[in-house]
């Protein structure tokens, strides 16, 4: 029984090979569609293909037998992902920010780190080479992109189970940096140990304080571990590896444990099953997005005190239909009780309503700075 079990399994680790390697035959053909657009200046999208395609799949599937609905969910995470290149593929062609086919980008963290894995998510299809480059903090990822260290530095601004990172706001406030791009990544928060150890035994927990915060309330189901803060996911992988312990844990990606040889003795322990990190991308430069792409804009904005002010200026956003997708206020520094408001608005600084909403809003508010505007990244909520 076993061996025939053995035997289906090797069948099944097969035509997965050949399901990957197809879908990297296609991607080429992807990019080859997408060089053919560049030259030619042709469209992103094809709305009507794309349905057609949806249309054949939907027929074929019920042919060969497969259910209708899991080969079309499938087939547009596929497109998804075709845009997504596409995408990013003419915002570098029009601005041309980077020379060549090699890349730096900073972040914070290690080898491993969820920062890390956004990263390479974010470049690797359209670059042969991306040097992702870890530092001990938010700020020195920034300063190593301000002293022209790397080209970008990507940097994780809000979480779905924890929220805002308050760190990242400060920096893309405070520093000359612009947001030209972003990074939505699901976050699967692991247990990892060095051996396959029941967590009853386990009596320390290191991480991220971002992943401990988002694994509370697994956290308070392992009342004998003592839980610490540590520097980062992946650098307290590295960690629980090097002191050999098998007491010890650490709170990671299951990308991590692969890359440092950790077994994973809990699975998904997040408050919330769907959770996410969005990172922005930052750069020294701005980039101007293609009117056929779906854009956003995040803003600063500093309001007076006076009563009402705020809601005199979220109204301008009203007034000129700019939908506003994000809210967040943040102290300002040696300013007691005076803040700073982050906004993002979905729409690009190129059209025509939402130019003369922002200049209504400059007129309006004490201060504002467009941090930048970018590519929207679209998420399963979008379809």
């Amino acid at each position: 029984m076993s061996d025939n079990l053995d035997s289906i399994r090797k069948k099944l680790d097969e035509i997965d090979r050949t399901i990957l390697q197809a879908l990297a035959q296609r991607q080429g053909l992807v990019k080859e569609v997408s060089e053919f657009k560049l030259k030619n200046e042709k469209g992103i999208r094809d709305l009507e293909r794309e349905e057609q395609l949806l249309n054949r799949i939907r027929d074929l599937a019920h042919e060969v037998g497969l259910d209708r609905y899991y080969a079309e969910h499938l087939f547009r995470e596929i497109i998804t992902n075709s845009v997504r290149f596409q995408t990013h593929s003419l915002v570098d062609h029009q601005n041309e920010q980077v020379n060549g086919d090699r890349i730096r980008v900073s972040y914070q963290g290690t080898d491993g780190a969820y920062s890390h894995l956004a990263a390479t998510r974010h470049f690797s299809e359209r670059f042969s080479q991306v040097d992702a480059i870890g530092y001990n903090t938010f700020q020195k990822a920034a300063e190593a992109l301000m002293d022209e260290k790397v080209d970008y530095a990507i940097l994780p601004i809000e979480n779905t189970t924890a929220g805002a990172i308050n760190d990242t706001y400060d920096i893309v406030g405070n520093e000359n940096i612009h947001i030209v791009g972003e990074e939505i990544l699901k976050v699967v928060h692991c247990l990892l140990a060095i051996e396959p150890v029941d967590i009853s035994k386990i009596r320390r927990i290191l991480s991220h304080p971002q992943a401990i915060a988002q694994s509370s309330e697994f956290l308070s189901r392992v009342p004998r571990a003592r839980v610490e803060s540590y520097i980062d996911t992946a650098i307290s992988a590295k960690k629980i590896l090097e002191d050999g312990d098998i007491t010890q844990a650490a709170i990671a990606g299951a990308h991590t444990a692969d890359l440092y040889g950790l077994h994973v003795i809990e699975h998904d322990i997040a408050n919330q099953r769907e959770n996410y990190t969005r990172f922005v991308i930052a750069s020294k430069t701005p980039v101007k997005v293609d009117p056929q792409i779906p854009a956003k804009t995040s803003l600063m904005m500093v309001t007076s005190n006076d009563e009402g002010s705020l809601i005199e200026c979220l109204n301008v956003l009203h007034k000129h239909k700019i939908n506003m997708s994000k809210l967040e206020s943040r102290p300002r520094l040696n300013e007691p009780w005076r803040y700073s408001f982050y906004l993002d608005i979905l729409g690009n600084v190129d059209d025509e309503e939402v130019a003369r909403g922002l200049e209504e809003l400059k007129d309006k508010a004490e201060e504002l700075k467009i941090l930048g505007c970018y590519p929207k990244e679209e998420t399963g909520n979008d379809r």
